[in-house]
Formats: structure tokens, sequence, C-alpha cells
């Protein structure tokens, strides 16, 4: 995580730096369009892209972050480990599960959404590209 924050505040502050460097080449050229402007300012551009590829890897990591923190927590909530934690409410009654068939489930789910995505028909789907086989003794998975 230390990374990515430091890759993201040195792109600002390359970004801030080469957006001074442009102020600074139009004072002194008094407004004028130079060769000193040109190149501040494509410099500016460059920094400003640079700056924008850091958000976006910064932004991909955080959403990273969330999905696994929320599969650890649904995880957990699933298979009741949960219910012996000091502090924490007592289960909703539902009867745990095993986390290797949460998981099953989950990639389902994620291909699913994926297929929708991409304009495809989800009722109508294989699951051969899912790299977990179902569990037969479920008889959801076997119709499928």
């Amino acid at each position: 995580m230390d990374n990515h924050v430091d890759s993201l505040n040195n792109a600002y502050e390359e970004f801030v730096a080469a957006a001074a460097n442009v102020l600074e080449a139009k004072e002194s050229s008094e407004g004028q369009k130079t060769a000193a402007t040109d190149a501040a300012l494509e410099n500016f551009k460059q920094r400003w892209e640079l700056f924008r590829v850091a958000c976006d890897q910064a932004e991909e990591f955080v959403e990273s972050v969330k999905q696994r923190i929320g599969s650890e927590c649904l995880v957990d909530e699933a298979t009741g480990s949960v219910a012996g934690k000091p502090g924490q409410a007592a289960t909703s009654g539902l009867p745990p599960i095993s986390a290797v068939r949460l998981e099953q489930m989950s990639k389902a789910v994620r291909w699913l959404v994926i297929e929708l995505q991409h304009g495809g028909t989800a009722g109508g789907s294989s699951h051969s590209h899912s790299s977990a086989p179902f569990d037969a003794r479920f008889s959801e998975d076997a119709a499928q």
C-alpha cells in the first residue's frame, strides 16, 4: 500500500511542479508563445497523464482491497466464524455453509456478471469456464 501512496504522491508533486513551470514560463515570456512555454505545456500534459494513471492505479487498488475485505466478511458470516468473536452480534440464524461452497457460488455469480456486462445472455450460459467445478451434492448445482 505504501508503494501506491508514494507513487500517487510523487505523480502529484510532479504535476504541481509542471503547472508552476507553465506559469513561470508564461510570466518570463510576458504571455507570448515561445519554445519554453510550449515545452512547459508539453511537460505539463505528460505529468497530467502520469498523475491520472497513478490515480487510476490507486483507485483499482482501493477497489481490490474493498472486494477482499467484503469477501472475507462474507466468508466469515457464511461459515459462522464471526459467532465466537467477542463484541459481535449473534448470527442471522442461517446455517453456515462451507467456504468452498461459498467460493463456488461467488465464482458463478462473478461469471454471470461478466457475461451480462459483455452483452451475453446469462440464462443459456454453460459454466465450463469456471475454474471450480460445481459440487453435485447440492441439488441446485446438479441442474447446471
